[in-house]
């Protein structure tokens, strides 16, 4: 699930919760929310991971074990 995947890439980047709080521009208390599951990941917020991470949404929630990103869109770059 989505919450595992992420604590798993933070706990393998050895990132503290406070420093992705503070990255995506909210609390430590709701950052571990979206770790525990207890609330959902906002849009923005996933794409702002993928990003960090260098991976795709579609990892992040499960939806491939390819952590490999997509190529960026030239538009949207």
């Amino acid at each position: 699930m989505m919450f595992d995947m992420i604590k798993e890439l933070r706990e393998d980047t050895d990132t503290k919760q406070e420093t992705l709080a503070r990255f995506l521009n909210v609390k430590q208390t709701t950052y571990s929310k979206y770790e525990l599951g207890k609330i959902n990941v906002p849009i923005e917020a996933l794409i702002k991971l993928a990003d960090y991470y260098n991976t795709s949404i579609d990892y992040l929630v499960g939806r491939t074990n390819c952590k490999k990103p997509y190529p960026k869109n030239e538009i949207f770059s």
